[in-house]
């Protein structure tokens, strides 16, 4: 079992997948989720509900590593825009910006 530090919170959003790829069949919507560490702002890890293995690690690679706290979230969709070509593009960023507006709402409640 993979162990985070104390500082790491997780959130997640979703999105409404396409309905012409083969995913929508099993699941109407695709969710992101985020583990960030709340004291400097970096995705420690994420995690994403497609179905294709490939996929799924791909985005991972995309997002882990980035900062939210310097950077906010557009530059971040524009990567995954830039990078990830599948039908479920526009769903994947639309569920990343709500994780990314979740977690900013929590951190101002909780500062």
């Amino acid at each position: 079992m993979k162990k985070y530090n104390e500082n790491a919170v997780y959130f997640i959003s979703y999105a409404k997948l396409p309905k012409e790829i083969p995913a929508a069949n099993m699941h109407r919507v695709v969710g992101v989720g985020l583990i960030i560490n709340k004291a400097t702002g970096i995705i420690e890890d994420t995690s994403c509900t497609l179905i294709t293995e490939e996929a799924r690690a791909f985005i991972k690679q995309t997002i882990v590593g980035y900062n939210v706290h310097e950077n906010g979230i557009e530059p971040l969709i524009e990567k995954v825009k830039n990078r990830f070509h599948g039908l479920s593009q526009r769903a994947i960023c639309v569920a990343l910006k709500g994780t990314y507006e979740k977690y900013m709402i929590w951190k101002k409640e909780n500062e």
